[in-house]
């Protein structure tokens, strides 16, 4: 008898009959491709400085976590209720230093929603179309990505003043723009800062080789934000 009640709790938590449960595991198994799939996807073309493929897993169990809560939680007043109180105690405390890991779990977790509400068309739509708009905005940013937009900071060394005009006569061979930003002379130190663009990487080369040969200066590049 405890069996059969046991069986019949399970029954009516997933609905009732065998097509609700087979449901559900057809929703866990698509959850955790597409959570696995928004993981690689991550770990391809995300820019965070965090370890990528770590990660991986972790947005698997947040997908499956969140999935599981709101399947047991939907039909039930009482459990929703309950489930607002524990999450009101959780405390998360590390940190999310980078917004793009933000972005990417709000991913997992809006999959775990509607694959727990059984919205398996909408999920599965929405999924989709935003894999296919990250990879193709990846696409196009490896393309723009040839022109370099950099901050060069030239100093000098010695109590010797920097030549500007030599120094942008030299830089204008190698790049397609240069503005000035800043330009600091004080005490016999002079400072130039200058935002640049390149065309490819080996015009950079060329031209920290060619600003070497002025000597008594130091210089950086720095990417452009």
């Amino acid at each position: 008898m405890q069996e059969q009640s046991f069986l019949n709790d399970i029954a009516n938590q997933f609905g009732s009959g065998e097509s609700s449960i087979v449901d559900f595991l057809i929703n866990i198994c698509i959850t955790i491709v597409l959570s696995y799939i928004i993981g690689l996807i991550y770990s391809k073309y995300g820019n965070s400085l965090s370890n990528r493929k770590k990660l991986i897993q972790t947005f698997v169990l947040i997908a499956v976590t969140v999935m599981l809560v709101i399947s047991i939680v939907k039909s039930s007043l009482a459990l929703s209720l309950g489930l607002v109180g524990a999450l009101s105690i959780v405390r998360f405390r590390t940190a999310i230093k980078e917004p793009e890991e933000l972005v990417y779990f709000f991913v997992a977790i809006a999959i775990g929603l509607g694959m727990g509400a059984n919205q398996r068309i909408v999920t599965l739509t929405g999924a989709i179309i935003i894999i296919l708009y990250i990879v193709l905005q990846n696409r196009n940013a490896v393309k723009s990505a040839i022109q370099q937009n950099l901050i060069v900071t030239i100093s000098n060394t010695s109590e010797k003043s920097l030549d500007e005009n030599k120094i942008l006569d030299l830089l204008r061979k190698h790049c397609s723009r240069i503005d000035l930003r800043r330009l600091d002379d004080v005490n016999n130190s002079t400072e130039l800062s200058l935002s640049v663009e390149f065309n490819d990487f080996d015009s950079i080369i060329t031209a920290k080789n060619d600003l070497k040969t002025l000597g008594d200066i130091q210089f950086s590049f720095i990417e452009n934000y």
